[in-house]
């Protein structure tokens, strides 16, 4: 089953995505041109192999609910997010916050 839902957060609303799969669930939130995501996300091959693409993205390990996403610090982050300020040990919710400002920033030029 998918599950989306809009999350408020510092700047916006993002939008959540749930998938449930056997035996894991999958979590993601989107907000301008970033996302944050659960432990299934490989930051390495995104910083590496898909460099080219410039995503913005965090990874945050052992959550299982929207709720631990946002408020858990990200383990990894990838090169373009730190570009924007986001860092390791930050929370979700503050990167977010940091992507739709830039999403804002980059809608007014």
């Amino acid at each position: 089953m998918i599950r989306m839902l809009p999350i408020e957060i510092e700047g916006g609303t993002a939008v959540g995505v749930e998938v449930l799969l056997p035996g894991t669930t999958l979590l993601a939130v989107t907000v301008g041109d970033g996302y944050i995501m659960c432990g299934a996300l490989d930051v390495q091959l995104l910083n590496e192999r898909l460099k080219e693409r410039r995503i913005i993205a965090g990874r945050a390990v052992g959550v299982r609910t929207f709720e631990q996403l946002l408020d858990a610090p990200l383990e990894s982050v990838t090169d373009t997010a730190r570009e924007l300020g986001i860092e390791p040990g930050m929370t979700g919710r503050r990167a977010l916050a940091a992507m739709a400002a830039a999403a804002a920033a980059n809608a007014g030029e």
